[in-house]
């Protein structure tokens, strides 16, 4: 499983990094302004949709359904299975394309109240998401795709696909002189992402001997047994979607600027949800699923009592950076060009109120993978519409007073409730059996995280001092050294707490 982790975790550790580099781009160029906010707003919109009909809805649903044909019924019927669904999801995804293009206007204006105000802003807006809603089309077959090549252990192709998004975005705004505007170079970048994300998926999925293929439609038994998971994968994957409609809708009530202070920090917080929980959960669905087929429930619960320990060991460092360091962090990578001091401070506030709920966003996919495995969606849609009840009731009555920090606050929250109803629900029902090991593991990782991170705390302004004479990019030199300070403490304590405990081999 570690190995598994690692590629998927490698390929997009290197399409955050790559990732990193195109926001720096887009902070550079765009800014945290105007142009910026309906940028955000043409990124975030085909990408609620994807997440409610694409990869939250089909993983949650599908890689279950497709290893149980799979093993049961071998690679003829999971291909018939593969075939069937993916002309149905083509189908939908063409019908929503067409309604969505030509009423982009009041889409906008409902999901972006704010910028009807701004006549300038509201046109830009429209535009740019017209050009970037198609990426929704190419990037759900991508989804579909991927989980047939994860299902037979296939992870490359669809972990490294999103780097090309950040390659075409780079290139786009590089050669942005030949738009009318950065920002409509930067949208055209990201439709033409959607097509070669499919191309590299869909080629692999063909040399895998897994690619779908057109073909009639028909409402078979596992076809309707796959509906009947589907329909509450796509209502909990819509809840966690009203959360960030809400965040669109309020975000833009607030001053300029709110959207892409709200854009970078979550950004940078989403590189451990990526690199860690990502690619923990799209190994552990499909392993518990072919371990609980076979009846392996106990290799079931090995698999995902490890998955909870590499989790919680790899993301604590993240959680206690943000904490301790947020505003050196946005300063030191994206402070030049367009984007000033005050915006590094407006993301800061927004990326410490982020990483308050860090440790539970990067543990939902592990607990998740419970009741999914077992082919259980209609307990995950549920608790995730009453965390996201609390979200949007807490977003409600933050927004005024504390602003854009407050709408990440209440995220915070919403992801513990969603955590902790989970774990509960999962040893109430016998189907979750944490190991012993890990209340030591978790005290073990805790103290060096808090250790590491009153070290990079103390350490940040002694080395901006020291660091100001320094010719080049003095800021990203102090973070770098702070990183390798406090992280170093951290692998040292974390390694020398959990050997003396015994609980190293949790993580084996």
């Amino acid at each position: 499983m570690l190995r598994k982790i690692l590629s998927v975790g490698g390929f997009t550790l290197l399409s955050r990094l790559s990732g990193f580099a195109r926001d720096i781009v887009l902070a550079a160029v765009l800014g945290a302004g105007a142009m910026m906010d309906a940028f955000s707003v043409a990124l975030r919109l085909p990408n609620h949709f994807r997440a409610i009909f694409g990869e939250g809805a089909v993983n949650q649903a599908y890689i279950p359904a497709y290893a149980r044909i799979r093993q049961q019924g071998g690679e003829a019927a999971a291909a018939l299975f593969s075939n069937r669904v993916f002309s149905l999801n083509l189908i939908v995804q063409l019908v929503l394309v067409a309604i969505a293009l030509p009423l982009m206007p009041e889409i906008v204006r409902l999901l972006a109240p704010g910028f009807a105000n701004d006549p300038q802003r509201f046109d830009l807006a429209v535009a740019l998401t017209r050009i970037t809603f198609p990426y929704l089309l190419f990037i759900t077959l991508v989804t579909l795709l991927s989980a047939n090549l994860n299902a037979v252990d296939r992870y490359a192709a669809a972990a490294a696909a999103p780097i090309l998004m950040n390659i075409c975005l780079i290139a786009a705004l590089a050669v942005a002189f030949l738009f009318p505007s950065a920002a409509y170079a930067a949208a055209w970048g990201m439709a033409a992402a959607g097509v070669l994300e499919w191309l590299l998926v869909a080629i692999a999925a063909r040399h895998a001997g897994v690619a779908a293929a057109l073909t009639r439609p028909r409402l078979d038994a596992d076809v309707r047994s796959f509906f009947k998971a589907f329909g509450p994968a796509v209502i909990g994957s819509a809840g966690v979607q009203i959360a960030l409609f809400a965040d669109t809708i309020i975000a833009s009530l607030l001053p300029a600027g709110a959207y892409a202070s709200l854009y970078y920090a979550e950004r940078l917080y989403q590189l451990p949800i990526g690199v860690i929980a990502i690619g923990v959960g799209t190994v552990l669905l499909p392993t518990m699923s072919r371990l609980l087929a076979a009846g392996n429930e106990a290799g079931s619960d090995k698999a995902q009592n490890r998955a909870v320990a590499l989790t919680i060991v790899a993301a604590a460092p993240f959680a206690a950076a943000f904490l301790a360091i947020p505003e050196l962090i946005v300063s030191a990578l994206f402070e030049r060009g367009r984007f000033d001091g005050a915006a590094s401070q407006a993301a800061g506030a927004v990326l410490l109120a982020y990483a308050a709920g860090l440790p539970a966003i990067v543990l939902i996919r592990t607990q998740l993978s419970t009741f999914q495995a077992r082919g259980d969606t209609t307990t995950p849609m549920l608790v995730s519409l009453a965390a996201i009840g609390a979200n949007v009731a807490l977003k409600l009555l933050l927004w005024r007073d504390f602003g854009a920090p407050g709408l990440a606050l209440a995220t915070a929250a919403g992801a513990w409730i969603n955590l902790g109803a989970l774990f509960v629900l999962g040893v109430r029902r016998g189907w979750a059996r944490p190991d012993p090991r890990l209340a030591t593991l978790i005290a073990v990782t805790l103290c060096a995280a808090v250790l590491a991170g009153l070290v990079a705390r103390v350490a940040t302004p002694v080395l901006l001092a020291a660091m100001a004479g320094f010719p080049y990019e003095p800021r990203l030199a102090a973070l770098a050294v702070v990183g390798v300070i406090a992280g170093g403490l951290y692998a040292v304590v974390v390694a020398g707490g959990l050997k003396a405990s015994g609980t190293l081999r949790l993580l084996r």
